[in-house]
């Protein structure tokens, strides 16, 4: 989705860094919190700060003279004067040599330690000062060791106070250059991503506050649609077929019996109500047997029983773009291809046609089935078109050649419908043998099976892919809209209100909601509404 946010900003990336910072030092990951501070400083992240209780650690370590930790703590913790202060350290222990009369020692401190750290002196002299003590022949009369006042104790408590000056000092630079950073503002910045995600499924009414349980996958309200919504009413005749205008779903398609297709409200602003429909496209002189949106939902296709399909514009005003003939009979099915430039049909004459969008010209016919053709789609690659045939079979056809490349022919009726899952690995079919039946599409392999409706008469139930493609969901003969598991292949709901047969059900996930139309000459639409104590709300 789009963004405002340039995430390969510097300032960005900075900003991002300083709120882990901010969550780890929150939650005492003080190891976490000084590695990252240390890899960071080449984005400008403001210095690791360290807390009252490390400087009061530190001064006890300066007091007992454990100088290797107090060395590995100035190294860990790289405030703004630590170098300086590392300086008054060997200092510190390089005078503590000479009082011990260790010369040698000191030496060697004081070329390989002090040195590097020259630049680092309080003033300009202090580091040849340092090397006069190793030459003079009483180092306890000079005026630099006069100063440093002898007692190791009483040295050690100015190296403490120097660390603490050193410490207010860079506290007060830091308040300077640090941005107010509100408390806890990663876990706000995740709370409000959460709330976010749930926004997205305005069309469920919770019971009470979804609970999230992972931020590692965006949240899934995965829901099944339990109460009836709407009844759409306006149809003379039985529903054959219904279509979102878009993946978006913000209107609706009908076609019936009657010749017209009616356009809908998907959201009406006064729900719960019989709808009325917002527009009705007239022009075939024969029932609508099936309708296809392209992704946009600028077009609208119709198949219809008068042996043509209409192509309509769905912009400020619905108009009639161009009419595809050719066929010999009735169109049962039509689909836009994945490019969006291309139709298939197909229908009672047996032959699958592809169309161009918009020349209109006949591409490619494709044949082979022995009966009637009630289904036809494409894979989501757009190279191959399956179909369901009145022969029984499901035929997959390569674009390109026309070739029929694999035949599934083990339903035991006429294949009503046929619909793929989104990743193009799942095929699920309808047919007259009472079953739906989901495929494995790379080895044919039938997977499982989906019954208790009833398929048997001479109409087209048909069935499709319903909340996040784990349930499946159908129509039937006894006027009851089914819903299956997609694992286990029992029926999960049945939702009652239609007084006739149902054609078909269709889901929309931005919407989240069901459409369903039927011999009664209704479309119904049904949702999730969070009922307390339904243990079939989700899974």
């Amino acid at each position: 989705e789009a963004t405002t946010l340039n995430f390969s900003d510097p300032n960005t990336k900075k900003e991002i860094v300083t709120l882990i910072l901010q969550y780890l030092s929150d939650e005492g990951y003080t190891d976490s919190t000084r590695v990252l501070q240390t890899e960071a400083e080449d984005l400008g992240v403001n210095p690791h700060q360290f807390d009252l209780q490390d400087l009061d650690q530190v001064k006890r370590l300066i007091l007992d003279g454990e100088w290797t930790e107090v060395e590995n703590w100035c190294m860990k913790n790289k405030f703004k004067s630590h170098k300086s202060f590392l300086f008054a350290i060997f200092k510190q222990r390089f005078l503590e040599f000479i009082e011990k009369q260790e010369f040698l020692k000191a030496y060697n401190f004081l070329t390989q330690r002090m040195k590097p750290l020259e630049s680092r002196q309080s003033h300009p002299q202090e580091f040849r000062e340092l090397c006069y003590l190793l030459t003079c022949k009483s180092p306890h009369d000079s005026a630099l060791f006069r100063d440093w006042e002898s007692g190791r104790l009483s040295s050690r408590e100015k190296l403490v106070e120097k660390l603490v000056n050193m410490y207010e000092s860079d506290q007060k630079s830091q308040d300077k250059r640090r941005q107010y950073i509100r408390p806890n503002r990663l876990i706000d910045l995740m709370t409000q991503s959460v709330a976010n995600q749930i926004h997205k499924y305005p069309n469920i009414k919770h019971h009470a506050a979804p609970q999230v349980k992972t931020l590692l996958r965006d949240y899934n309200c995965l829901v099944w649609p339990n109460t009836l919504s709407d009844t759409y009413i306006g149809h003379r005749d039985n529903v054959k077929c219904v279509e979102f205008l878009g993946k978006r779903g913000n209107l609706f398609a009908s076609g019936s019996s009657d010749n017209t297709i009616k356009i809908w409200q998907t959201n009406p602003e006064k729900s719960n109500m019989r709808q009325i429909p917002v527009d009705s496209l007239v022009g075939h002189t024969s029932r609508i047997w099936d309708l296809a949106s392209n992704d946009e939902g600028t077009l609208l296709a119709s198949a219809s029983g008068d042996g043509t399909v209409k192509l309509w514009g769905t912009g400020d005003q619905f108009e009639l773009l161009s009419t595809l003939d050719g066929s010999t009979g009735d169109v049962y099915s039509v689909r836009f291809h994945p490019g969006q430039q291309h139709i298939v049909t197909g229908g009672y004459d047996k032959v699958i046609r592809l169309y161009d969008v918009r020349s209109g010209v006949l591409k490619r016919t494709f044949v082979g089935h022995n009966s009637s053709i009630s289904r036809v789609i494409f894979n989501p690659y757009g190279n191959l078109i399956i179909s369901g045939s009145k022969d029984s079979t499901v035929k997959f056809w390569d674009i390109s050649s026309g070739i029929c490349i694999k035949t599934i022919g083990s339903h035991l009726g006429e294949v009503t419908s046929v619909e793929i899952n989104s990743s193009g690995g799942l095929l699920l079919s309808s047919s007259k043998d009472n079953s739906n039946r989901l495929w494995e599409i790379g080895t044919g392999r039938p997977i499982k099976r989906f019954k208790g409706h009833q398929n048997t008469s001479k109409n087209f139930v048909r069935s499709g892919f319903g909340p996040d493609e784990s349930v499946i969901v159908g129509g039937s003969e006894d006027g009851i809209v089914y819903l299956w598991d997609i694992e286990t292949g029992d029926v999960l709901r049945t939702l009652k209100g239609h007084s006739g047969m149902v054609y078909n059900a269709l889901w929309n996930e931005e919407q989240s909601v069901l459409l369903s139309c039927s011999h009664d000459e209704t479309i119904k639409s049904w949702r999730h509404v969070d009922v307390p104590g339904d243990d079939k709300r989700k899974r």
